[in-house]
């Protein structure tokens, strides 16, 4: 059946946001995305007029012909109404606006090697103390727009601004970043225009502040649903006005959380590197907890890695470090990180471990994060969803495959309630597993309910 969105567009919205079809999307196989739209019920000659293609040239596409020129993939994108960072592309300027006034966009034919090599090499100039804040960016690093501005702000300013990424935080927590990230780019929009009111140097530091918790946090929602190019620009602008306020434990969050995005993508090596200069503005932090944070996500590192004797000496100095930290005198941004994430965080790296060792290491992981995820409530509900599936992963690695079913069919429930891209690639590992025994006719349902709810 025939679907027709809106704006010209073939089909609606959402058929951008299947998880078959942003996969295509990210690898940029026209062709696969053709034929998900024929599946839609889109004709050759719709997809040719919207995209500007003869009906052969369409035809030659769908039967596996690859289309690599810059220039027809943006005429694509654009004719069929798809978001341009879902296939990598360069912003156009309605988009750019939505995302917070972002003006150089991505060099979308860049290889992300280069652009990681690139972030690498701009976090550590941040974090060694370069005058890189104002300097000329890279092409990944999105640039403020000038925008006209309030002429004076004081400090309520500011504190408005912190109270609105917390309030969007808290969603993100809550609901995943598919909630809110629009939301969050929105604010950034209008808070960046602060900029450019006059402001006393203390409450101009505070912006500084505030405005990098924001890029934050954008940051990760955009990672969240899966937009890696504009994740990167807001971590690379909250690293210079974390950097320009003087605050280190906010250079480490966001070095922490640029590394999970890589964590994420199977960098593990890549990821370690930024955990490992965070660590250096950690403990500049003073913070102990701070410093639990970057360890235990090192130890995470080192056992995607399988270094075990790595793993064992970054867990030790976690939990030493957790031990001597006080919640009430830490930085607001690390105080989620509890006794409950602790425990996620060792299973973690236990998870990554039995990858390879899975009879030495998946029962160590079922302990942890069973002790984690009893105690998560209704506000961390994304976390919860991680720490079922890397359960009942384990459950079935070591060979409990009834518990398995049931813990795995516990995250399927409450990852329907999540809107986070996140949650279907977690859940991976599940079908994999559960794919090795699926003899078993329990295992076989839930290996079947995963790669369905991976598919949507």
């Amino acid at each position: 059946m025939n679907i027709i969105g809106s704006g010209g567009s073939p089909v609606t919205p959402d058929v951008w946001n299947e998880r078959e079809m942003r996969d295509a999307l990210a690898r940029r196989d026209v062709s696969e995305i053709y034929r998900q739209l024929r599946r839609h019920g889109v004709s050759q000659r719709q997809i040719a007029a919207t995209t500007g293609q003869s009906q052969s040239e369409v035809s030659e596409i769908l039967k596996g012909r690859q289309v690599m020129a810059y220039d027809v993939l943006v005429r694509i994108a654009d004719g069929l109404r798809i978001p341009r960072g879902y296939m990598g592309l360069a912003y156009d300027g309605a988009t750019a606006i939505r995302v917070a006034q972002a003006a150089n966009a991505p060099d979308a034919e860049e290889e992300e090697s280069v652009k990681r090599r690139k972030f690498l090499s701009h976090a550590a100039a941040v974090t060694m103390g370069a005058a890189v804040f104002g300097a000329e960016t890279s092409t990944w690093l999105p640039a403020s727009a000038q925008t006209p501005a309030p002429a004076r702000i004081g400090m309520t300013d500011v504190q408005q601004i912190h109270a609105a990424t917390k309030a969007l935080r808290d969603l993100d927590y809550r609901y995943g970043g598919g909630t809110c990230r629009d939301a969050v780019v929105a604010q950034l929009s209008w808070a960046q225009q602060l900029l450019e009111s006059s402001a006393t140097d203390p409450v101009r530091k505070q912006l500084f502040v505030a405005l990098a918790d924001m890029h934050s946090l954008a940051g990760w929602t955009s990672f969240d649903v899966g937009l890696l190019d504009p994740a990167r620009g807001h971590f690379g602008k909250a690293l210079e006005f974390a950097k320009q306020a003087d605050d280190d434990g906010l250079v480490a969050s966001v070095l922490y959380r640029m590394g999970r995005v890589y964590l994420h993508h199977e960098e593990p090596n890549e990821a370690l590197k930024l955990f490992q200069l965070g660590q250096i503005a950690a403990q500049d932090s003073g913070s102990s907890l701070t410093v639990a944070v970057l360890c235990a996500n090192e130890a995470w590192a080192y056992g995607m890695l399988n270094k075990p004797e790595q793993v064992q000496k970054m867990v030790g100095r976690t939990k030493d470090e957790f031990a001597r930290a006080r919640a009430d005198e830490a930085p607001d941004w690390v105080r989620f990180f509890t006794e409950n994430d602790l425990h996620g965080m060792i299973g973690s790296a236990h998870d990554a471990l039995a990858v390879f060792e899975p009879r030495k290491h998946a029962s160590i992981a079922v302990a942890e994060t069973i002790k984690c995820n009893e105690a998560y409530g209704a506000d961390m509900a994304r976390t919860h969803v991680f720490g079922l599936s890397l359960q009942a992963t384990n459950h079935i690695r070591a060979g409990d495959l009834q518990e398995g079913v049931k813990v795995g069919r516990r995250a399927l429930e409450f990852g329907e309630r999540v809107k986070s891209a996140r949650v279907a690639d977690r859940l991976k590992p599940l079908e994999l597993e559960a794919g090795k025994h699926r003899m078993n006719s329990d295992v076989r349902d839930l290996f079947e309910a995963v790669r369905r709810f991976r598919r949507v």
